[in-house]
């Protein structure tokens, strides 16, 4: 169960009263798979969550075998983010930066697809490298390193590529605070792999579906163990005082699933822990179920249940190659991690102004808009 330091800096805010009021901050992220946002407002060392929303959009879907976003998900992807543009105009968000990660990275038409949000709903994306992704998802989860931990390797399973970053987790503690933590050199190593639960799932969806499990895992385990860093990675966390640190929607619906849960609770999932024989366990479970079966669990639901087994084979080739023996879930990651240094973190420079800009929303670089 999640501990009372794990929830810190993500809790939801009342209305109204002192915790309702105040400047507010959001956090977009468009993913290959989903689209989430997250409003909040600072508070002590954290902030509070005023309001949130998460749809999964496939904006991935095709890109493997085409190069480019799809008419379909781009529509998709522009209906989840007129709701999203609707709840940031609702709350009167002053400070709000939007991403983009590995979809719009790879896609030929990705810059396009983000001109067309950014005239049509003016949202204006930054799409980030996978460096910047993973130092995000380190932030967000800052929090969640053991307390003697010595090192922590932080997975983030996202639609289109994994992220591993290897995190001295003593170092980190003793940078105190997001604002140092941000400028803390405490990522040891990192790599983005081209392992995701979209790509993966689509490029295996030909299979019976267990043969299609053991070839995703194979794959997957190939790939990794291909990363130049994954000697140094296997040596780090074979010690007692290494953990993996996993966030991703597979890791919690893993965590959802082998607690018991009969609907969702963040609070239980977020910061608990899960031996790697409890989670292997989870994985076996829900290959033999079927996809008609683990659209029953509660936890998981007909949207993940197509998707699981993929994010399931990247869990498990991560824990064949690098056999730490507990992973705590983390319900936070890149989100997380840019609301904290937009809070928190080094202050940038506004852009001036124009006095004929009238209410027009401009962008600085950093993607972050601002009410003019």
């Amino acid at each position: 169960m999640a501990s009372e330091k794990a929830g810190q800096g993500r809790k939801r805010a009342k209305p109204g009263g002192r915790n309702g009021t105040g400047p507010l901050y959001a956090a977009v992220d468009l993913g290959t798979n989903n689209c989430r946002l997250l409003i909040a407002k600072p508070m002590g060392h954290g902030f509070r969550i005023v309001d949130s929303h998460s749809q999964i959009a496939r904006l991935g879907e095709g890109l493997a075998h085409t190069g480019r976003l799809s008419d379909a998900a781009i529509e998709r992807a522009m209906d989840a983010l007129s709701k999203i543009r609707h709840k940031l105009r609702a709350r009167k968000v002053a400070h709000v930066r939007c991403i983009a990660t590995e979809a719009c990275r790879q896609a030929e038409n990705g810059p396009d697809f983000i001109a067309r949000v950014r005239d049509e709903l003016g949202l204006t994306f930054k799409i980030i490298g996978p460096g910047e992704e993973a130092r995000l998802a380190m932030v967000g989860c800052h929090n969640l390193f053991n307390e003697t931990g010595e090192h922590a390797l932080v997975l983030d399973i996202g639609g289109g590529s994994t992220e591993l970053s290897l995190v001295d987790a003593a170092k980190a503690r003793r940078a105190g605070g997001v604002k140092n933590l941000v400028n803390a050199d405490v990522i040891k190593c990192w790599g983005s792999l081209p392992l995701g639960v979209v790509t993966l799932a689509e490029a295996f969806a030909c299979q019976d579906e267990l043969e299609s499990f053991e070839a995703m895992r194979t794959h997957a385990r190939e790939v990794i163990s291909n990363w130049k860093h994954a000697e140094d990675v296997k040596a780090a966390m074979a010690g007692e005082k290494a953990h993996i640190i996993g966030t991703s929607g597979t890791v919690t619906c893993l965590a959802g699933v082998h607690l018991g849960l009969d609907r969702y609770r963040r609070d239980v999932v977020d910061g608990a822990w899960m031996s790697r024989e409890e989670g292997l366990a989870v994985i076996q479970r829900l290959c033999d179920l079927g996809l008609e079966g683990r659209a029953q669990l509660p936890t998981i639901g007909e949207e993940r249940a197509g998707l699981m087994l993929s994010g399931c084979a990247i869990v498990s080739a991560t824990w064949d190659l690098f056999p730490a023996e507990r992973m705590r879930v983390a319900d936070r990651g890149l989100r997380e991690g840019l609301l904290l240094t937009m809070i928190h973190g080094p202050k940038r420079k506004e852009r001036r102004r124009s006095r004929r800009g009238g209410r027009r929303r401009r962008a600085n670089k950093s993607g972050e808009a601002r009410p003019a």
